[in-house]
């Protein structure tokens, strides 16, 4: 999921993020995506965190993706 989720373009990607039931459901798909693949204890919290509080984390991924073109700690 989380390679799914790079090869969109930016604005595909924002408007996933935007929309909040959609943005918590992809939050989830590609932190958990790259939790599993990474295998780093901060990748899992982060994925339990994003699990309970994903559509907060969302938000910031927004504004994070429009800055630096990744979301946060998955680059």
């Amino acid at each position: 999921m989380e390679k799914w989720f790079e090869r969109q373009s930016r604005l595909v990607q924002i408007l996933l993020l935007l929309i909040p039931v959609v943005n918590w459901v992809v939050e989830v798909l590609v932190r958990w995506s790259h939790a599993l693949n990474k295998g780093s204890l901060v990748k899992y919290l982060l994925a339990i965190c994003v699990t309970f509080f994903g559509i907060v984390v969302g938000w910031v991924d927004v504004v994070w993706c429009l800055l630096f073109k990744h979301l946060i700690f998955c680059d």
